[in-house]
């Protein structure tokens, strides 16, 4: 069965990391989270007092990117970690304050072209997942299976106030729904590869879909990809 990449792009908290490290496990495929590497950006940003809520220094922060070192790693229980110059920061780029802030550094060319250079590094052989707001349509244009996620943003706070609260965290749900509404403007209005469908992409509305409903509906895409000849 030939290797193929999937591209699954779409909106914030639609759960399109946790579908892509099903694939990924399922066909022994490389997994890549593309919007973690631009928190990691992010998280870089804040602790270097590049940017906060009232500034941002961008020259700063051009000038410091092709000096960075993002990695993903497997740990022994096979569960892949992300780290920003050899430092393991899965968890501290969830916080709110990288929500609040990724948009405005993904929306830097520069940071954009610097990060799409190296996920199309990851791609070169095939065998990959990768997931993100463009990758089936400036990443990987010629990708074999594109899916493009996208839920209701009241479903999607919902889940995103879940999984922070299950982390201890203390957060006000309409304060998360005005992230995440705020997020998909911005994402799908900015001059430099907007969040946009691609013309062959499925199209997965997951709100009223199950974990395992959605998963067996998206193998069998992926089947039917990979027996193309």
């Amino acid at each position: 069965m030939k290797k193929i990449i999937i591209a699954i792009d779409g909106h914030s908290s639609t759960g399109k990391s946790t579908l892509a490290k099903q694939l990924a496990k399922k066909l022994d495929y490389i997994y890549v989270d593309s919007g973690a590497m631009y928190r990691a950006v992010t998280l870089f940003a804040i602790e270097n007092n590049y940017i906060d809520e009232n500034k941002f220094d961008k020259d700063a922060l051009i000038s410091a990117i092709s000096s960075l070192k993002i990695e993903f790693k497997k740990d022994e229980s096979g569960v892949t970690k992300l780290f920003l110059n050899n430092k393991e920061v899965s968890s501290k780029i969830r916080g709110m304050q990288v929500s609040n802030l990724v948009s405005k550094v993904a929306a830097l060319p520069e940071v954009r072209q610097c990060l799409v250079k190296e996920q199309r590094k990851m791609g070169q052989y095939k065998g990959i997942v990768m997931d993100g707001r463009d990758i089936g349509t400036v990443v990987f244009p010629d990708a074999e299976l594109k899916i493009f996620m996208t839920a209701s943003a009241k479903t999607r706070a919902q889940r995103r106030w879940d999984e922070l609260t299950a982390k201890g965290e203390q957060v006000d749900l309409d304060a998360v729904y005005e992230n995440i509404t705020s997020r998909d403007h911005k994402d799908s209005t900015r001059s430099d590869s907007p969040l946009v469908q691609a013309k062959d992409a499925h199209i997965l509305d997951n709100s009223n879909l199950t974990p395992k409903k959605q998963f067996e509906l998206v193998l069998g895409w992926v089947n039917q990809n990979t027996k193309k000849k």
